[in-house]
């Protein structure tokens, strides 16, 4: 795993200055400490920083073709590399190295923009081609490499693998977009395309860009999108089986490494899943690591000890200590935009366990969205049933009322909270989901901001996020549209985003099996019933593994990662919030409604509402605003 950089000149071939590329890519040092690089010409800087896991002794970047005429710098790994390289030497190809990387570079010398389409990994890639006069740029089909570029008022293009490499450079514009801060405080992070800058971007997942030098206005395309489209019908049998042979080759190909290998073991079905494939593939232990809580509540380490066990892992435990809140600070600069998703604390631990033994981990990511794992999943197929039987019109009078009128119960078990059932009714789909999802709704993002800066939204609204995707989306299912959704937003824009700032900010590298995209797209073809049947999500998954785990794994309650921020707030934090979020540096933004942030500080501190996240967003929003006026 790699960081990227470079300075592309789109109208000329005015000189790149060497020092300044030089701190951009140094500013990446965490995602490749092994080795860096720099290439140089008229109009172009490429610069990289190195992670070495293939070929570890040849494969340093930038790497050329045979003239020198075409460059590249990569993060990412191309599994299929080893049949990609036997091709393009039959077609007369000369290779000097046995990296991945160089695969890219003949690649793109036989294919042209089209051989995105040839690459199974994770990537995020820029190729310089000097008879073309053409840069070209490409992000992996699911979003787990980050590519981030922004086009100057002179001309200059600069990309990354991180914002903060674009922040070293003195002339990008860091005006922050209205846009992107509705959208931060609905969703707990800014969703692609957009970063907390106006005027800079996030490459979309599985998007190519291409600059011409003299066309300053880069030229987008799509390459994959999620299908969604229904194949034959297979009976659970047949389609467990095929599953298990799918998960299995998907592992398989990730395996490759010249480096120390293992797999975050958490005790879910999905990271259980991974570890159950590789032991059966592998023929020394493997290497699993997690992390265990204080509070049983939370407490998943029995469970991952289980599985531990049973495949004879060599495994190793480290408890998080319950206030690690030292690590509240941090956090904004491994994201360099605003991040609001408290998981990631426990996740940069988890992170920090693995790389003392493991260069590269295997991760469970993606087994929610591709299975139907969330509960939230089922409450909306189950809202989407009752909004198809009465139209918007006659739903959002009569369901709006009841929700205004009904009282608040964040306290009782969820059948009870009638309030938030009955707004989503008021709402049509989009809304109805953004609604579940969101860190602070609509009404509280209203009372959130102040009127200056509602009159900057010029009536943007978040929900456009999803209604955009909702629009191109290839499936009208009720829940496949919203595992859709989910796979354009919160996938790519928290998970993801958090598993490579927290693995990268350790020099781990970590890969992703269950989003294989050839098993997403196999995945994404199966009925929705068989992924969540009456109440139970991730049907199938579960019904395929029962021969490798047992029923305490594959049926108890799923926990995930929790941080106890409420009591953190009433208790050790207390005085930070209050610095924090009734603070000058809030308040100069004029973004915030004061009134409202004192009431959510008091209401929580005494204990009469729980507003823990709402706090925790702006926590992270007010430490962003720190690193970026100092």
């Amino acid at each position: 795993m790699c960081g990227i950089t470079g300075i592309f000149d789109t109208q000329g071939k005015r000189s790149i200055d060497r020092e300044l590329l030089s701190r951009m890519n140094d500013s990446q040092f965490h995602r490749g400490p092994d080795q860096d690089g720099l290439h140089i010409e008229e109009g172009v800087g490429l610069g990289h920083r190195r992670l070495s896991i293939i070929d570890v002794s040849s494969g340093k970047q930038p790497l050329y073709n045979e003239d020198e005429t075409v460059v590249v710098v990569y993060n990412g790994e191309i599994y299929n590399f080893q049949e990609l390289a036997q091709e393009l030497q039959a077609a007369g190809h000369t290779f000097r190295t046995r990296c991945d990387t160089e695969v890219i570079v003949h690649a793109w010398e036989q294919w042209g923009a089209a051989c995105v389409e040839r690459f199974r990994g994770m990537f995020a890639f820029a190729i310089w081609d000097r008879n073309k006069n053409t840069l070209f740029m490409a992000r992996d089909r699911i979003g787990i490499k980050p590519l981030y570029y922004s086009v100057l008022p002179d001309g200059q293009l600069l990309f990354a693998s991180e914002l903060k490499a674009l922040m070293v450079h003195p002339g990008l514009q860091t005006k922050i977009d209205p846009r992107a801060v509705e959208d931060y405080f609905a969703y707990g992070y800014v969703p692609e395309p957009k970063t907390i800058f106006e005027n800079t971007y996030k490459l979309l997942p599985g998007y190519t860009l291409t600059v011409e030098r003299g066309k300053p206005v880069p030229q987008q395309r799509e390459y994959w999108d999620v299908p969604f489209q229904l194949a034959p019908v297979m009976d659970e049998q047949e389609a467990s089986e095929e599953l298990i042979r799918r998960l299995r080759e998907a592992v398989d190909i990730r395996l490759v490494a010249e480096v120390p290998l293992g797999a975050f073991l958490s005790g879910g079905v999905d990271s259980s899943a991974v570890v159950a494939m590789m032991a059966g593939l592998n023929e020394s232990a493997v290497n699993t690591c997690s992390i265990s809580f204080g509070d049983p509540a939370f407490n998943e380490a029995s469970y991952a000890q289980q599985v531990a066990t049973q495949y004879e892992t060599d495994h190793r435990v480290e408890q998080v200590d319950p206030n690690d809140f030292d690590l509240v600070a941090k956090l904004g600069g491994l994201y360099d935009e605003p991040y609001a998703d408290s998981s990631a604390m426990p996740t940069y631990r988890l992170c920090e366990l693995a790389r003392k033994n493991v260069t590269v981990a295997l991760s469970g990511d993606g087994g929610d969205e591709n299975f139907a794992g969330y509960r939230r999943y089922r409450w909306h197929t189950y809202e989407e049933r009752v909004r198809s039987t009465m139209p918007l019109g006659l739903r959002r009078p009569l369901f709006g009322v009841m929700g205004k009128v009904y009282p608040k119960a964040d306290w009782a078990p969820k059948i009870f909270r009638a309030k938030t059932t009955f707004e989503a009714m008021a709402r049509d789909t989009s809304q109805g989901y953004l609604h579940s999802v969101s860190i602070l709704s609509d009404a509280q993002r209203q009372q959130l901001f102040s009127s200056k800066f509602k009159n900057d939204l010029q009536g943007y609204h978040a929900v456009e996020v999803m209604r955009h995707h909702a629009r191109r989306a290839p499936t009208d299912h009720p829940l496949s549209l919203v595992q859709y959704l989910d796979m354009k937003t919160y996938l790519p824009g928290d998970i993801l985003t958090k598993v490579d700032r927290a693995s990268m900010a350790h020099s781990l590298e970590v890969r992703v099996p269950l989003l294989d995209h050839k098993f997403v797209e196999w995945i994404s073809s199966l009925p929705p019933g068989q992924k969540l049947k009456g109440t139970e999500g991730k049907y199938i998954f579960k019904k395929s593994l029962q021969p490798y785990l047992s029923e305490d794994i594959l049926y108890r309650k799923k926990m995930g990662f929790a941080v106890p921020l409420a009591s953190w707030f009433r208790g050790p934090l207390r005085d930070r919030v209050q610095n924090a979020i009734l603070g000058e540096s809030l308040a100069s933004t004029g973004i915030f409604e004061r009134r409202f942030l004192q009431q959510i500080v008091e209401h929580h501190q005494s204990g009469r509402r729980d507003y823990s996240a709402p706090i925790w967003t702006l926590l992270m929003f007010e430490s962003f605003l720190h690193r970026l006026q100092h």
